[in-house]
């Protein structure tokens, strides 16, 4: 089969697109034949060394497609089901082998693409909004990047829960993506200091949560947007790593809270899993969750995909299709 495999940590050139032996399953695990490959800022900090992992290895966490072959204590899943998974490293490829534990059967009303697309940035906006800080009616949160993947489903889900939704974007084409997500102000970091906009729209008071997918260019910042006991939920650093910090700069900034949430924690269990990928792809069979997949680009051509959710040139989803 084709992969893209990192020999060794770096830029996109890293990416190296190569033929390896075709996976059997273990004994828990089905291998799927791929058809979708979801590109997340997660593959971008594995293939650079930001989070390191022992080379090679195959790129990717996040696919749906057939299951073409199950190990002999697989008793729930068949020859020929439609799955999707998030979180198994190893989906850049036309064949992944994934413990069916981790899989979930796809609805009739979703394809691939939309599973590819919905899995991970869907159940990361799902624990982000119902766990990490459980939104209600009566809240304010800040949701940086609203026009990105994972932002776009934020704001539906915050505006499902009935909060007020305070998106940021670089460009006005941007913010226009991020309001008809639902976000009721939407502030061009590029054209107005954030910090400033946000405590103008609250009249001072500031938020209960700032969801912070960028990091290094916003953290300090978000920090400041929030009322005494606010929540910042730190879920990426697109921008760049955040630097140590003092534990003393929340009882400062007024008895503050953050979190450094992963989606694996918020999936221990089968259950949990089933919860929210439930609830992700029975919105989007409903009309009631809209995804936005900006391009789909060939699996040889992984790189390009890097380059381009790297430089922000994307607005929602990136596919790669085997």
């Amino acid at each position: 089969m084709q992969a893209i495999r990192v020999n060794q940590p770096g830029g996109p050139e890293a990416l190296s697109y190569e033929s390896i032996a075709d996976p059997s399953p273990a004994a828990d695990e089905a291998v799927i034949r791929i058809e979708a490959i979801g590109v997340n800022y997660i593959d971008t900090y594995q293939r650079s060394g930001q989070y390191p992992l022992d080379p090679p290895f195959t790129l990717g966490m996040e696919g749906a497609g057939v299951v073409e072959a199950v190990g002999s204590d697989v008793s729930d899943l068949a020859v020929g089901d439609r799955v999707a998974h998030a979180m198994h490293l190893g989906s850049y490829a036309e064949l992944q082998a994934v413990p069916a534990a981790q899989l979930i059967k796809l609805p009739d009303a979703i394809d691939t693409r939309q599973a590819a697309a919905a899995m991970l940035q869907g159940m990361t906006a799902h624990y982000l909004a119902h766990s990490t800080y459980p939104l209600a009616a009566g809240h304010t949160a800040v949701v940086h990047a609203g026009a990105g993947g994972v932002g776009r489903l934020l704001s539906q889900m915050a505006k499902r829960a009935g909060a007020r939704v305070i998106a940021t974007a670089g460009t006005a084409a941007k913010a226009e993506i991020a309001a008809a997500a639902g976000a009721d102000d939407v502030i061009i970091y590029s054209e107005a200091d954030f910090l400033d906009e946000v405590r103008r729209l609250t009249d001072g008071a500031g938020v209960e949560v700032v969801y912070d997918g960028v990091g290094a260019a916003t953290y300090e910042r978000s920090f400041d947007c929030l009322k005494p006991r606010g929540l910042l939920a730190l879920y990426g650093a697109s921008s760049g790593p955040v630097p140590e910090l003092n534990p003393q700069i929340l009882n400062a900034k007024g008895s503050l809270f953050l979190t450094r949430p992963s989606l694996g924690h918020y999936t221990l269990t089968r259950d949990e899993l089933e919860w929210r990928a439930g609830d992700v792809l029975s919105w989007v069979a409903a009309g009631d969750l809209t995804l936005m997949i900006d391009r789909e680009v060939a699996l040889a051509n992984a790189a390009d995909a890097h380059i381009a959710l790297q430089g922000r040139e994307t607005s929602g989803k990136v596919l790669l299709i085997p």
